[in-house]
């Protein structure tokens, strides 16, 4: 199962300093078997006190890193809500995590 969540990411065109650079929203879909780690991403939630994303959001949202597996490369994206919350939507989902026998 695919599950959604809303992505903040960076709109600039060039690489600037932090001040200048600028952030918007959209929808991505996550393949709940490929997720390897959740983390709290301090550093967006410092750029929404700043003004620096976009606006509607509330001053007291958190933010999330998610690492996904692509095989030998990873990537890793910042989603809205706090890692509790993304932990609860991937659980959700009913993915059944396999231990492999070693």
């Amino acid at each position: 199962m695919i599950i959604k969540f809303v992505e903040v990411y960076e709109t600039t065109k060039t690489h600037t300093q932090d001040a200048d650079r600028t952030y918007s929203l959209r929808e991505v879909f996550i393949n709940p078997g490929h997720v390897v780690c959740v983390r709290t991403d301090a550093g967006f939630k410092q750029r929404l006190q700043e003004g620096q994303l976009p606006e509607g959001i509330d001053n007291r949202q958190e933010f999330s890193r998610v690492y996904l597996n692509r095989g030998q490369v990873g990537l890793d994206i910042v989603v809205v809500g706090a890692p509790s919350l993304v932990e609860q939507k991937l659980a959700r989902s009913g993915a059944k995590q396999k231990v492999l026998k070693g």
